[in-house]
């Protein structure tokens, strides 16, 4: 099986790049462009994806999905008119792996698809084989997390699997440095930041928030919007919510997120109430659909990270909601937070000054306003889902152009791929 060619481009995009209309120009029927995940759910990559897909320009680009799962009560967006293949796999190897890979590299050609954007690990090694097999001219990988929880194996694969890749699309600066230590090219690296939508700003509480959660007015809200995932550090926020309620009485806690995820992770969690007899304080409120209602009626939002966050999307939503944050300074949350502009960053897994940052926020006249008003305004300014699309757009339009202009030196170039 030939490869073709790698495919050079002149800029870099990066979020500090300008964003001038294309100088790519695809004349014209729109460029046909296929987006692969692992799952069709709930989730950072996944909803930055569908971000794209509702807001990339139509006149230019016909979205088409891959993964190989669906999940439709979590997605929470109607799918017609773009096409969808799910691709039923247990393994990342075997026949009936092959099987549908050949059947990925089929459905490539027969819609003459010209970018396969390929998202994480497992849809990295899926899709990007397949792609080249079915000579589509733009192929583009993700790394969307700063691979700790990764093995050695897994590591090594992925590695691998992006040199078939003409450019591997990163959301934070943290990413990249660890990709580049692990010996990754680094020009072969852009960096686009996720975009989020910024809904309008709601006024106080939300009354039916408090009824189905049977809340006091007086309460201040502390919460977490997260799967439950042991790298999200769960435990050491519970371990500050303790300390929190020795000077904030009226505090109580919220977890905002997937209950099915890990259940023996929940239960560990959900004894460690009961051991700090916080039955009273802490609610687990399972995956719900909205989250930005439960945002408006935050005092705080908390992300301990223990490791491998990229960019946030939690961290982004609760400052759009003008809600002050609060994380652990691990990946690209430095990215997102200006330490004692927009909220606070404190060292991970340490929660005594996890519950010390928390109380600042809480305790502190005009904190929480002012922190809440500066991270909007940052969204605003540099995490907006328009302008992370129009990056989008203008890496995949500069990438099929080079990919045009470069097509008679296919040959040539091919021999430089696995260098």
């Amino acid at each position: 099986m030939s490869c073709p060619s790698r495919i050079e481009v002149d800029d870099q995009i990066t979020m500090a790049s300008p964003l001038p209309a294309s100088t790519a120009e695809v004349p014209g029927e729109p460029v046909r462009l296929l987006k692969f995940l692992a799952q069709l759910a709930i989730g950072g990559s996944e909803r930055q994806v569908l971000n794209i897909r509702q807001g990339i320009d139509k006149s230019r680009f016909d979205v088409h999905l891959g993964c190989f799962g669906r999940f439709d009560e979590q997605i929470g967006e109607d799918l017609t008119g773009t096409p969808l293949e799910v691709y039923k796999i247990r393994k990342l190897y075997g026949v009936r792996t092959v099987k549908e890979c050949l059947r990925l590299a089929s459905y490539l050609r027969h819609h003459r698809i010209d970018i396969v954007h390929a998202y994480n690990f497992y849809a990295n090694v899926f899709a990007l084989p397949a792609a080249r097999l079915a000579h589509v001219p733009v192929v583009l990988a993700s790394i969307r997390d700063t691979g700790e929880i990764w093995t050695a194996r897994q590591r090594a694969v992925n590695k691998l699997v992006c040199r078939l890749a003409d450019r591997v699309v990163v959301n934070a600066e943290a990413i990249k440095r660890v990709l580049v230590a692990d010996g990754y090219r680094p020009e072969r690296i852009v960096v686009i930041p996720n975009g989020i939508i910024c809904p309008p700003l709601r006024n106080g509480h939300d009354r039916d928030l408090h009824q189905e959660f049977r809340l006091s007015p007086d309460d201040l809200l502390i919460g977490i919007v997260s799967r439950i995932d042991r790298l999200k550090g769960l435990e050491y926020f519970l371990a500050a919510a303790h300390d929190v309620l020795a000077r904030v009485p009226n505090a109580k806690f919220l977890i905002i997120g997937d209950n099915s995820f890990n259940p023996q992770y929940r239960e560990e969690l959900k004894q460690q109430v009961i051991t700090l007899g916080l039955q009273e304080k802490v609610i687990f409120t399972g995956f719900r659909l909205d989250v930005p209602k439960i945002l408006s009626s935050l005092a705080v939002s908390v992300l301990p990270s223990v490791i491998g966050e990229g960019l946030s999307n939690s961290l982004l939503e609760s400052m759009a909601a003008a809600v002050p944050v609060v994380a652990s300074n691990v990946g690209g949350n430095p990215e997102v937070i200006v330490d004692g502009e927009t909220g606070f960053l404190v060292p991970s897994q340490n929660p005594a000054a996890l519950a010390e940052a928390i109380c600042r926020v809480l305790l502190t006249p005009g904190l929480r306003a002012s922190f809440g008003q500066a991270g909007r305004r940052r969204v605003l300014e540099h995490f907006s889902n328009e302008r992370m699309i129009r990056t989008v757009e203008r890496l995949y339009l500069d990438m099929l152009q080079g990919s045009r202009r470069k097509r008679p030196e296919a040959s040539a170039a091919s021999s430089r791929l696995y260098k």
